[in-house]
């Protein structure tokens, strides 16, 4: 059993989780990411059909394909989306649970052929 993985059990253990409840949290955590993937696939379809109505309806290099009334729903749905994002998926999304203790020992790898005599 890795570090990690056995400060997690023993962190469960003194939480005093039942197997249970970790299963509980598992589901939870599971359906809001499913949640998060529903939610880009409607925003990839439903800008894709307002873009492409709005492509259909001007001509090629016409102007009012490229104002900003075009855009905005892209833009601030876009918002709302990378906020959902970073709710459901944390900090994890940039610093994984195990990221320090990776970085760690790459350094400690990296030094170990540097004596510091």
């Amino acid at each position: 059993m890795g570090r990690f993985r056995k400060r997690m059990y023993d962190k469960y253990q003194e939480e005093g989780n039942s197997p249970d409840e970790r299963y509980d949290m598992a589901y939870k955590r599971v359906k809001r990411i499913k949640g998060f993937y529903i939610h880009a696939l409607v925003y990839v379809l439903v800008n894709a059909f307002i873009l492409i109505s709005i492509f259909n309806r001007s001509m090629i290099g016409d102007v009012v394909f490229w104002e900003w009334q075009t855009w905005n729903t892209v833009f601030f749905w876009g918002i709302g989306l990378v906020a959902h994002g970073l709710s459901v998926f944390g900090r994890d999304i940039f610093f994984g649970s195990n990221w320090e203790e990776k970085k760690v020992q790459e350094f400690m790898d990296k030094d170990k052929g540097n004596k510091w005599e």
